[in-house]
């Protein structure tokens, strides 16, 4: 059987259609492989998993895109209270103290194993700061992926390091203080 030019078209149009309509359906795949060839590649120090890594980059990319309704996106409500607007007001405030930051060199400290939990460090280089955060599994069992736990809606709070943060990464081999 012979198939002519006009068929060809017909299908390869049908299997664009369809190969576009399947990368429709992980949309936010696509987000991440974009912003993860538009953004500085993130350092990293310690041992996360591939998903602790992906929120916290994706917490940096937010933070130097400065839009506080992407960023609150990525919280978590770890006691399931509702916060009464302190994500809103943690993710302005994060974004006001660590948006400059966030769009130069930025290297992230992954402390302790992370399969559940992880308190990721990240020291902003050009602008000499450093920012402290939980990243978790959400929902009974995981089931709503890795969020940040964000509750500083005090300015002075959410601009804070942890006072046992070591003032480069990997001052402290990756390990808490016990």
């Amino acid at each position: 059987m012979r198939v002519t030019a006009s068929v060809r078209v017909v299908l390869a149009a049908a299997l664009a259609a369809g190969a576009l309509s399947a990368c429709g359906a992980d949309e936010e795949g696509l987000r991440y492989a974009r912003d993860y060839s538009h953004y500085e590649p993130l350092g990293v120090v310690g041992f996360p998993t591939s998903e602790s890594l992906r929120i916290t980059q994706q917490l940096v990319w937010r933070l130097a895109d400065g839009g506080a309704g992407e960023l609150e996106s990525l919280a978590a409500d770890p006691d399931g209270e509702g916060a009464d607007g302190e994500i809103e007001k943690t993710a302005q405030h994060w974004i006001q103290a660590f948006r400059k930051g966030a769009g130069g060199r930025v290297t992230a400290e992954f402390y302790d194993e992370g399969s559940v939990r992880q308190f990721v460090v990240v020291y902003f280089h050009d602008t000499a700061q450093i920012k402290g955060f939980l990243v978790l599994l959400t929902g009974d069992t995981g089931e709503d992926g890795w969020r940040v736990a964000m509750r500083e809606p005090d300015p002075a709070e959410a601009a804070a390091a942890p006072e046992w943060v070591p003032e480069a990464p990997g001052g402290l081999g990756s390990r808490t203080p016990r």
